[in-house]
C-alpha cells in the first residue's frame, strides 16, 4: 500500500511540475526544474546551502523603506524590498523565519508554493501556508520581499544575474518614466536625463499649477467632479503638452479618486492630447466600471498598482479592461508572479508597465523581469533623484539617453548602503 502511495504522489508530482513549466514565462520553472535534476545527479554548480534566518527590517521618512535579508549557514546572503503594506515585516520576523530555516533557499518555487499552500492542498505536505492563494495584504507583501531575496542569494549562488535565471534577456536596457509636478519641472527632467516618458498627477502638484479647489489634497475617493473640476483636470494636463509638445510621451495618473463618471469625462475630454495612457481614472476594485471607460473614450487605460497576483489581474484581462497592466511586483507575489502576470497578459496583447515607488534596490530587481518579457513597455523610477531612497543604494545611473541599463552583476546587481541604512533604522528593529 505504501509503495502505491508512493507511486501515486510521483505521478502528481509529475503533473505539477509539468503545469509549472506551462504556468512559468520564459522558461523560469524548467530552469528550477533543470537545477534540481543536476543536483540530484551531484553535477550542478549551485552549492549546498541552507536558511539560518529571515531578517526583515523598517526604516524612518522616504515612504519608511523595507527590506528582507536571507542568511544562509554557508554565510550567502540575499536581500529584497517590499512595500505600501504595514506589517509584513512583523509576518517576515516572526513567521517566515521560523518556516524557512533549514530550508534549501534555491527551492524558489517550492518555497512559494508553501506560501501559497499549493503543496499542502494538492501533495500532502507540510501545513506551513500562511495563507491559501490570498489576494493582497500584508501577507502577500511579505511574500514578495522573501521571493525577491532568494532570487537575488540564488543568482549569487550561481554567479548569475536574476535575468538569466528567468530564462535570458531579450533586451539590454530598458525606457523609463518618472513624475513631473509642473510643466517646468517636467521640461527640466527631459532636458537633462533624456527619459522616454513622463507621468503627471494632480496630488503631487503643490504650486502654481495644481489645481487649488481644495479637495485633491484630502485625496477623497469616489469623488464625483462637477464641469469645471473635469475642465481644470484636463487643462492640467494640456499645459504639460504645451510645454512638452508631442515628441513627450506623457502619462496622466487620477490614483483612482473619481468615480466612474468622472473618470469617463476626463479620459473623454483628455483624449485630444494624447497620453501615453490614464492611469486608475476610477478604483481597480471594480472591473465593470473600467470597462465601461475603455469602451466609451480611446485613450489607453492603465491600472495594478491595486491589482494582486495572476488572479486580480484575470478579470481585467478576460474583459478587456485595460490597454496597460502595472504590476508592482514588490507587493503582488514576487518577481516570478510578476513574470506569470506578464504572460498572461500577452495572450491578451496588453502591455506591462510595471509600478514602482521603492528604492532602487527594489527598482533594479523589477527590471531582471522588465529584461525577459516580450510585452514589456516602460518602467516606472519614481524615486530617481530623491536622496531618502537613493542613498540608501549603490548608486544607480542612467545612460545618456534615459534608459536604464539591465546589470549582469550576479543576483540583483546592486546592494545596500549599510551606513545609510543603519543610520535610518527604526529602533525595534535589528540591522541587517
Amino acid at each position: 500500500m505504501s509503495k502505491k502511495r508512493d507511486r501515486l504522489e510521483k505521478k502528481r508530482e509529475g503533473r505539477m511540475d509539468r503545469r509549472s513549466f506551462v504556468s512559468g514565462s520564459l522558461g523560469a520553472a524548467f530552469y528550477a526544474a533543470l537545477l534540481g535534476d543536476a543536483k540530484a545527479a551531484g553535477t550542478s554548480r549551485a552549492p549546498k546551502l541552507r536558511i539560518r534566518e529571515v531578517r526583515a527590517i523598517r526604516l524612518r521618512g522616504g515612504f519608511n523603506p523595507r527590506f528582507v535579508r536571507i542568511y544562509t549557514e554557508e554565510g550567502l546572503t540575499g536581500t529584497g524590498e517590499f512595500v505600501d503594506t504595514m506589517g509584513a515585516e512583523y509576518i517576515i520576523n516572526n513567521n517566515f523565519n521560523v518556516m524557512l530555516k533549514g530550508r534549501d533557499p534555491l527551492e524558489i518555487q517550492g518555497i512559494t508554493a508553501d506560501f501559497n499552500g499549493y503543496r499542502r492542498m494538492n501533495l500532502g505536505g507540510p501545513p506551513s501556508a500562511v495563507f491559501i492563494k490570498g489576494n493582497g495584504g500584508p501577507y502577500l507583501t511579505a511574500v514578495s520581499g522573501v521571493e525577491m531575496a532568494l532570487w537575488d542569494l540564488a543568482g549569487k549562488a550561481l554567479g548569475l544575474p536574476i535575468h538569466q535565471l528567468l530564462g535570458g534577456k531579450i533586451r539590454d536596457r530598458v525606457p523609463v518614466y518618472m513624475h513631473a509636478a509642473s510643466p517646468k519641472i517636467g521640461r527640466d527632467l527631459m532636458d537633462r536625463l533624456k527619459l522616454r516618458a513622463l507621468k503627471v498627477g494632480l496630488d503631487y502638484s503643490n504650486d502654481d499649477w495644481s489645481i487649488d479647489k481644495g479637495f485633491e489634497k484630502r485625496k477623497r475617493f469616489g469623488l464625483h467632479l462637477t464641469n469645471n473640476q473635469v475642465d481644470d483636470t484636463v487643462n492640467f494636463f494640456a499645459g504639460f503638452r504645451k510645454e512638452l509638445g508631442l515628441d513627450t510621451e506623457l502619462g496622466l495618473e487620477l490614483h483612482a479618486h473619481y468615480d466612474l463618471e468622472g473618470g469617463l469625462k476626463i479620459c473623454q475630454q483628455v483624449e485630444q492630447y494624447r497620453p501615453l495612457f490614464v492611469e486608475e481614472p476610477t478604483t481597480s476594485d471594480n472591473v465593470e466600471s473600467m470597462v465601461r471607460i475603455r469602451n466609451n473614450s480611446r485613450v489607453p487605460l492603465a491600472a495594478g498598482e491595486n491589482i494582486y497576483t495572476r488572479a486580480g489581474f484575470r478579470p481585467f484581462l478576460e474583459k478587456q479592461a485595460l490597454s496597460i497592466i502595472q504590476p508592482d511586483f514588490c507587493k503582488t507575489g514576487g518577481l516570478m508572479e510578476g513574470l506569470k502576470i506578464a504572460a498572461m497578459a500577452e495572450t491578451y496583447n496588453v502591455a506591462v508597465a510595471p509600478h514602482g515607488v521603492c528604492t532602487p534596490l527594489g527598482t533594479m530587481g523589477m527590471n531582471h523581469v522588465c529584461a525577459v518579457i516580450p510585452n514589456f513597455l516602460i518602467q516606472e523610477f519614481t524615486h530617481y533623484e530623491n536622496k531618502l531612497f537613493t542613498e540608501l543604494v549603490e548608486p544607480v545611473k542612467l545612460e545618456s539617453d534615459g534608459y536604464l541599463a539591465v546589470p549582469n552583476a550576479p543576483g540583483i546587481g546592486v546592494e545596500l548602503n549599510e551606513a545609510a541604512v543603519k543610520e535610518r533604522l527604526e529602533p525595534e528593529f535589528k540591522m541587517l
